[in-house]
């Protein structure tokens, strides 16, 4: 089965937009992070999709800072571990199709996801 699935949070607006952007077919899941947490298997396809837990992350999340975990040399299991504890970590939205990842919110990586979306 072919995945169509985004992870994201209703309450982002950048979120919002881009999947108001995507123009999604109707068999497109949505997950709001906030409300159903991201399960250890999730996370572990995610990771399959792209090189990185880092990849995955969001360095822009305000608990980044509040924690100094700039300062901290993060290993790929911190990374993944704080992704499942919290989910602001997260970079988002994150966008699965057809065995392809689109992580973020990057001008480039939209555009690529609707490319890939639509044809």
């Amino acid at each position: 089965m072919a995945l169509k699935k985004i992870y994201h949070l209703s309450t982002c607006n950048t979120c919002k937009r881009i999947i108001n952007e995507l123009n999604l077919p109707d068999d497109f899941i949505l997950q709001d992070i906030k409300t159903e947490a991201i399960s250890k298997a999730q996370i572990e396809e995610m990771r399959g999709l792209t090189d990185s837990y880092e990849s995955l992350f969001s360095k822009r999340a305000r608990l980044y800072k509040e924690r100094d975990l700039k300062n901290k040399s993060l290993s790929e299991d911190d990374y993944k571990n704080y992704i499942l504890e919290q989910y602001t970590f997260l970079k988002r939205p994150v966008v699965l199709f057809n065995n392809q990842i689109f992580i973020g919110n990057s001008k480039k990586t939209v555009e690529a996801a609707k490319q890939a979306i639509n044809g």
